[in-house]
């Protein structure tokens, strides 16, 4: 039997239709095997590469020439070694592999530059960049917009919670958002979706809205922001913060949850997770009342938040029940993956203060959302420049895809 040769086709040109019509008819002409083969299309350039095996190579090299030059392209040969060949397959473990996604209003070749020395200092390479926002119109002057690529990698990564970190110094540095998943089935398949919700799917902290009612907004504030940074104990601050409320009407909770201020992107992302087949639910330190609303309003199918106490029409100082502070969230979050069937790294968790950090870490990506400090360092990723629909980048969606969501 005559021994076959592998040879790695690159074409590059314009792109126009037929191009791999015509390349692949010629390699089906003379039974050649195709052992890989990949395309990019940047503005109208083409770039085109065909890995083959075949007994007469000599011919088909020749013949492909010809047809190269029939349709306008260049192309250029390259023989590969059995043993190289064989190497290149042995590191195409699905462990191996990683996606890296960047977002901002806008990248510069700077930001793009420092994760890729991220990945060579980790001996990582670049297999693939793909734009999931649309092109930039250069008309467009405000920095309402975004931008967003998604780099795919592969290589052995030795301490992946450090590789997380650089990935997070980075973001802060330059002011981008980035994500580090390991690339696997489960990042396909999101199923559930947890939101903290003060903060997070509302800007604001519905608790210090009750204690300025109420005449006690600094010392309630306090309070809050103290716990959101993770220095005192959650259930501890939401006793205190709950007692400074005794006495306040009920119908004052009527008045704040109809003109609670939604966060950029919020509805658009809610809207589109329901299209996709999503179970979303809120997990809050807030309040039930609260919850419920936005329940109603949007559509969510879980709420799992605190209940205050009411007496009389007016608030005890007093909850009901058990809090929901960050070990309960993160159990809620377990819980509702088997009500659903579900793997929990089909889960997404997102959120914003330190009590969501044990809710961030179980779930199969955690996102903190224009986080604490705190929160930042330990999240493994991070959304701070772009609204809240930004998530949809990390799940993979493009542009293009919602053009008529």
């Amino acid at each position: 039997m005559k021994q076959t040769e592998i040879i790695l086709a690159s074409l590059s040109g314009e792109d126009k239709p037929g191009v791999t019509a015509a390349l692949t008819g010629v390699l089906a002409k003379h039974n050649a095997n195709i052992l890989d083969i990949g395309q990019a299309n940047i503005h109208h350039s083409l770039s085109l590469a065909i890995m083959f095996e075949a007994e007469n190579a000599g011919e088909v090299i020749k013949d492909l020439l010809f047809k190269a030059t029939e349709i306008g392209v260049v192309i250029r040969f390259s023989p590969i070694s059995q043993e190289r060949y064989n190497s290149w397959v042995s590191l195409q473990d699905k462990k191996n592999r990683y996606i890296v996604t960047l977002l901002g209003r806008t990248l510069k070749p700077e930001q793009i530059s420092a994760a890729a020395q991220i990945a060579l200092k980790n001996k990582l390479n670049i297999e693939k960049i793909i734009r999931l926002t649309g092109r930039m119109s250069l008309a467009e002057k405000d920095c309402s917009g975004r931008s967003c690529i998604e780099l795919a990698i592969r290589g052995s990564v030795d301490d992946e919670d450090q590789l997380k970190s650089d990935f997070m110094g980075l973001a802060s540095e330059y002011n981008i958002d980035i994500a580090f998943q390991q690339e696997s089935m489960y990042r396909r398949m999101r199923r559930l979706i947890c939101f903290d919700m003060d903060s997070t799917l509302i800007q604001t902290e519905v608790i210090d809205e009750l204690a300025v009612r109420a005449g006690v907004g600094d010392e309630v504030k306090a309070i809050t922001e103290s716990a959101m940074r993770g220095e005192i104990d959650f259930s501890e601050s939401f006793k205190k913060r709950v007692s400074l409320l005794k006495g306040l009407d009920e119908s004052v909770m009527k008045d704040i949850a109809e003109n609670l201020p939604l966060t950029e992107g919020m509805e658009r992302l809610i809207r589109i997770l329901k299209k996709g087949g999503y179970k979303i639910a809120i997990l809050s330190g807030g309040f039930t009342y609260f919850g419920n609303y936005l329940k109603d309003k949007f559509g969510f199918d879980y709420v799992y938040a605190n209940e205050l106490e009411i007496v009389n029409g007016k608030l005890t100082g007093r909850h009901v029940g058990d809090i929901v502070d960050g070990k309960r969230k993160a159990e809620l979050l377990r819980l509702l993956a088997q009500v659903e069937r579900i793997d929990l790294r089909q889960t997404v968790a997102v959120g914003d203060g330190a009590n969501d950090l044990p809710m961030l870490g179980t779930a199969g990506l955690g996102v903190a959302f224009h986080a604490k400090p705190k929160v930042k360092e330990n999240a493994k990723q991070s959304l701070s420049v772009v609204g809240l629909d930004g998530v949809l980048y990390f799940l993979g969606y493009r542009d293009s895809m919602l053009e008529e969501e």
